[in-house]
């Protein structure tokens, strides 16, 4: 009876309470599943083995309820012939027939109790098992996503990152360094074509220069234009 005290112990247990304590949730929940289905293989051929038995005590309690019939039968044929002494005889044979069939009758009543709870169980089990499968895969990817992030953490708390961006600022330094000098060796060595694009540049300035002064001196004498017209309607 050990299968059914195990079990039994299975349907009793809180999964959540199990994968609490466990240091290894991952390998738990498999472990979980593994001995969910080892478990359901042996209760299933432990049904099998005891619906097998009620038909063969089914089969004995017929046999013993027609045996009881029978020499019932016989018994009243006695009498019909004045053979009450095999009458009688007959009767102890029927009666040891009824509460052979009756004995059957109550192991058929607790086998059907057994395969009742069995499959009560075995239901519950079952949902247990389901249960425990849709959690394991969100179970492993928790799991591996957490491992990823404490590693990540452990990373960036080490010196190693801190060692790394200064490695780069240097590089950055350096890069920036040879930029400069490329730069100095381009200080006069222009091309004539830069020549007189700078010139060309610096006459459009000039143009444009021009341009405003002209532009605000006209506003000003405008302006003071229009003073003067005010003043004189005034006088």
């Amino acid at each position: 009876m050990g299968i059914f005290s195990r079990f039994t112990d299975i349907i009793n247990s809180n999964i959540n309470a199990i994968l609490d304590k466990a240091e290894d949730p991952e390998k738990m929940v498999r472990l979980i599943i593994q001995e969910m289905e080892d478990t359901l293989v042996e209760v299933r051929s432990a049904s099998a083995k005891t619906i097998a038995n009620k038909k063969d005590v089914v089969h004995q309690i017929n046999k013993y309820e027609s045996q009881a019939a029978d020499w019932e039968a016989k018994a009243e044929l006695a009498l019909s012939k004045e053979r009450e002494d095999l009458a009688r005889a007959a009767l102890q044979e029927r009666k040891k027939a009824a509460e052979a069939a009756v004995t059957l009758n109550n192991e058929l009543g607790l086998i059907d109790s057994e395969l009742s709870k069995l499959q009560t169980e075995t239901g519950q089990l079952q949902d247990k098992l389901a249960d425990a499968k849709s959690r394991q895969k969100t179970i492993i990817m928790r799991q591996k996503t957490v491992s990823s992030r404490l590693e990540v953490k452990k990373r960036l708390d080490s010196s190693t990152v801190d060692d790394a961006m200064g490695r780069f600022e240097q590089f950055e330094r350096k890069i920036g360094d040879l930029e400069s000098q490329v730069e100095a060796y381009d200080v006069g060595t222009r091309s004539l074509k830069d020549e007189i694009a700078r010139l060309e540049a610096d006459s459009k300035i000039d143009d444009e220069l021009a341009a405003l002064k002209q532009r605000m001196s006209a506003n000003k004498a405008k302006a003071s234009g229009v003073s003067d017209v005010s003043q004189a309607n005034k006088a």
